[in-house]
């Protein structure tokens, strides 16, 4: 959990394709609560909002029990759902998307799949990839822009050429 040590993960895929990634957000989905907003960021990845994270024991549980509720809903052309403190935030672009799903998840702890399994030592799954991308306890509070400061510097530097 140190900085610039432990997990990396390769995530590959091979053959054919074997869905179509949907290019529209959910507006059917039956969610358990306390998971809602399902938001598309991009073709076929979904983010969710999910209840403050409490600590990677009871969280485990929670995700597994997650991802066997939602098997019911119509998954075919998903192929990630990122878990996160705000989804609109996530989904509004892709750089908060890639901020947010890879600065706050850790492969070794925060990832899990619908119908997951283990086959010759290689983790998988049938239906869509989970990134827990919540902020942990451990993480830095988020950077805030400051408005006040943010018209200071833009008048004090409006003289200079960048």
């Amino acid at each position: 959990t140190g900085l610039n040590q432990g997990s990396k993960v390769i995530i590959t895929g091979v053959g054919e394709p074997i869905r179509t990634l949907t290019s529209a957000a959910p507006t059917d989905w039956n969610l358990p609560a306390p998971f809602e907003k399902p938001m598309l960021a991009s073709d076929g990845i979904v983010c969710i909002t999910a209840p403050k994270f409490d600590s990677y024991e009871s969280e485990h549980e929670n995700i597994a029990e997650f991802a066997l509720q939602i098997k019911g809903n119509h998954l075919s052309g998903i192929a990630l759902i990122v878990l996160c403190d705000d989804s609109e935030f996530s989904a509004e672009s892709l750089n908060n998307f890639a901020w947010v799903t890879f600065t706050r998840s850790n492969p070794s702890h925060d990832i899990y799949g619908v119908d997951s399994f283990n086959k010759h030592k290689h983790w998988g799954c049938e239906g869509p990839l989970i990134i827990d991308a919540r902020i942990k306890p451990h993480h830095a509070p988020p950077l805030i822009e400051d408005s006040e400061a943010k018209v200071k510097a833009t008048d004090l530097l409006k003289n200079y050429a960048f």
